[in-house]
Protein backbone atom coordinates (compact mmCIF):
# COMPACT_ATOMS: atom_id res chain seq x y z
CA UNK A 1 0.00 0.00 0.00
CA UNK A 2 0.87 3.39 -0.68
CA UNK A 3 1.90 6.09 1.45
CA UNK A 4 -0.51 8.05 -0.12
CA UNK A 5 -3.37 5.68 0.36
CA UNK A 6 -2.23 4.77 4.24
CA UNK A 7 -2.80 8.22 4.89
CA UNK A 8 -5.89 8.88 3.56
CA UNK A 9 -7.38 5.76 5.14
CA UNK A 10 -5.88 7.03 8.63
CA UNK A 11 -3.56 4.08 8.80
CA UNK A 12 -4.25 4.09 12.79
CA UNK A 13 -4.79 7.23 14.46
CA UNK A 14 -4.56 7.65 18.05
CA UNK A 15 -7.86 8.29 18.77
CA UNK A 16 -9.88 5.21 17.28
CA UNK A 17 -7.74 2.64 19.67
CA UNK A 18 -9.64 -0.47 17.85
CA UNK A 19 -13.10 1.08 19.56
CA UNK A 20 -14.64 1.53 15.81
CA UNK A 21 -13.89 5.48 15.79
CA UNK A 22 -13.48 8.52 18.33
CA UNK A 23 -16.13 9.45 21.05
CA UNK A 24 -18.08 12.48 20.36
CA UNK A 25 -16.55 13.89 22.60
CA UNK A 26 -12.95 13.11 21.30
CA UNK A 27 -14.34 14.18 17.25
CA UNK A 28 -16.07 17.24 19.03
CA UNK A 29 -12.59 18.46 20.36
CA UNK A 30 -10.87 17.88 17.36
CA UNK A 31 -13.41 19.93 15.28
CA UNK A 32 -13.28 22.69 18.01
CA UNK A 33 -9.51 22.87 17.90
CA UNK A 34 -9.42 22.95 13.77
CA UNK A 35 -11.85 26.09 14.07
CA UNK A 36 -9.64 27.85 16.07
CA UNK A 37 -7.01 26.96 13.93
CA UNK A 38 -8.35 28.51 10.83
CA UNK A 39 -9.89 31.66 12.67
CA UNK A 40 -6.68 32.22 13.66
CA UNK A 41 -5.44 31.91 9.87
CA UNK A 42 -7.99 33.87 8.97
CA UNK A 43 -6.79 36.63 10.61
CA UNK A 44 -3.38 36.20 9.36
CA UNK A 45 -5.32 36.48 6.11
CA UNK A 46 -6.82 39.06 6.74
CA UNK A 47 -3.92 41.78 7.97
CA UNK A 48 -1.79 40.31 4.87
CA UNK A 49 -4.57 41.38 2.70
CA UNK A 50 -4.91 45.13 4.64
CA UNK A 51 -0.99 44.95 4.39
CA UNK A 52 -0.66 44.52 0.44
CA UNK A 53 -3.44 46.48 -0.35
CA UNK A 54 -1.43 49.10 1.61
CA UNK A 55 1.72 48.45 -0.33
CA UNK A 56 -0.32 48.88 -3.89
CA UNK A 57 -1.39 52.46 -2.67
CA UNK A 58 2.17 53.71 -1.28
CA UNK A 59 3.68 52.62 -4.96
CA UNK A 60 0.76 53.48 -6.93
CA UNK A 61 1.16 54.91 -10.19
CA UNK A 62 5.10 55.68 -9.06
CA UNK A 63 6.14 52.27 -9.45
CA UNK A 64 3.20 50.17 -11.23
CA UNK A 65 5.08 46.77 -11.40
CA UNK A 66 4.95 46.67 -7.33
CA UNK A 67 1.35 47.95 -6.85
CA UNK A 68 0.49 45.02 -9.28
CA UNK A 69 2.58 42.63 -7.79
CA UNK A 70 0.89 43.42 -3.91
CA UNK A 71 -2.36 43.35 -5.92
CA UNK A 72 -1.77 40.05 -7.28
CA UNK A 73 -0.30 38.66 -3.61
CA UNK A 74 -3.45 40.44 -2.22
CA UNK A 75 -6.00 38.65 -5.32
CA UNK A 76 -3.79 34.66 -3.67
CA UNK A 77 -4.75 35.79 0.06
CA UNK A 78 -8.45 36.63 -0.68
CA UNK A 79 -8.93 33.44 -2.58
CA UNK A 80 -7.19 31.38 0.40
CA UNK A 81 -9.62 33.53 2.43
CA UNK A 82 -12.61 32.68 0.52
CA UNK A 83 -11.78 28.62 0.62
CA UNK A 84 -11.32 28.78 4.49
CA UNK A 85 -14.34 30.53 5.27
CA UNK A 86 -16.20 27.62 3.13
CA UNK A 87 -14.02 24.89 5.40
CA UNK A 88 -14.91 26.61 8.48
CA UNK A 89 -18.93 26.25 6.99
CA UNK A 90 -18.33 23.27 6.44
CA UNK A 91 -16.57 22.19 9.69
CA UNK A 92 -19.49 24.21 11.78
CA UNK A 93 -22.50 22.31 10.36
CA UNK A 94 -20.40 18.72 11.07
CA UNK A 95 -20.05 20.15 14.76
CA UNK A 96 -23.39 20.88 15.21
CA UNK A 97 -24.88 17.67 13.64
CA UNK A 98 -22.57 15.67 15.90
CA UNK A 99 -23.66 17.76 18.69
CA UNK A 100 -27.24 16.99 17.68
CA UNK A 101 -26.33 13.21 16.90
CA UNK A 102 -24.94 13.17 20.65
CA UNK A 103 -27.96 15.23 22.32
CA UNK A 104 -29.94 12.69 20.42
CA UNK A 105 -28.42 9.25 21.67
CA UNK A 106 -28.08 10.66 25.62
CA UNK A 107 -32.08 11.14 25.37
CA UNK A 108 -31.92 8.19 23.85
CA UNK A 109 -30.45 6.19 26.64
CA UNK A 110 -32.17 7.96 29.15
CA UNK A 111 -35.49 7.02 27.73
CA UNK A 112 -34.22 3.94 27.98
CA UNK A 113 -33.46 4.35 31.48
CA UNK A 114 -36.30 5.56 32.19
CA UNK A 115 -38.64 2.68 30.39
CA UNK A 116 -36.57 0.15 32.49
CA UNK A 117 -37.45 1.96 35.81
CA UNK A 118 -41.34 1.89 34.77
CA UNK A 119 -40.70 -1.81 33.51
CA UNK A 120 -39.30 -2.46 37.30
CA UNK A 121 -42.23 -0.38 38.98
CA UNK A 122 -44.90 -2.15 37.48
CA UNK A 123 -43.01 -5.29 37.70
CA UNK A 124 -44.93 -6.44 41.54
CA UNK A 125 -48.18 -4.87 40.02
CA UNK A 126 -51.35 -6.97 38.59
CA UNK A 127 -53.57 -6.28 36.34
CA UNK A 128 -56.46 -8.49 38.43
CA UNK A 129 -55.34 -6.79 41.71
CA UNK A 130 -55.67 -3.44 40.92
CA UNK A 131 -58.96 -3.88 38.79
CA UNK A 132 -60.57 -5.64 42.15
CA UNK A 133 -59.01 -2.94 44.13
CA UNK A 134 -60.41 -0.22 42.11
CA UNK A 135 -63.77 -2.07 42.74
CA UNK A 136 -63.42 -1.59 46.24
CA UNK A 137 -62.53 1.38 46.17
CA UNK A 138 -65.60 2.05 44.23
CA UNK A 139 -67.99 0.17 46.38
CA UNK A 140 -66.39 2.13 49.59
CA UNK A 141 -67.08 5.26 47.90
CA UNK A 142 -71.04 3.98 47.16
CA UNK A 143 -71.29 2.94 50.87
CA UNK A 144 -69.74 6.23 51.99
CA UNK A 145 -72.20 8.10 49.98
CA UNK A 146 -75.08 6.98 51.08
CA UNK A 147 -74.00 7.15 54.82
CA UNK A 148 -73.64 10.91 53.50
CA UNK A 149 -77.24 11.00 51.57
CA UNK A 150 -78.67 9.44 54.71
CA UNK A 151 -77.19 11.60 57.34
CA UNK A 152 -77.89 14.70 55.28
CA UNK A 153 -81.74 13.86 54.85
CA UNK A 154 -83.40 15.66 57.33
CA UNK A 155 -87.01 15.28 55.75
CA UNK A 156 -87.38 11.64 56.72
CA UNK A 157 -85.17 12.09 60.18
CA UNK A 158 -87.74 14.63 60.86
CA UNK A 159 -90.90 12.66 60.12
CA UNK A 160 -89.56 10.37 62.87
CA UNK A 161 -89.78 12.76 65.61
CA UNK A 162 -93.19 13.51 67.03
CA UNK A 163 -93.57 15.74 69.87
Amino acid sequence: MSKISTFFKGGGSAGSKGRGGPSPQEALARLRETEEMLSKKQEYLETRIERELAVARQHGTKNKRAALQALKRKKRYEKQLNQIDGTLSTIEFQREALENSHTNTEVLKNMGYAAQAMKKVHENMDLNKIDDLMQDITEQQDVAQEISDAISNRGTFGDEFDE
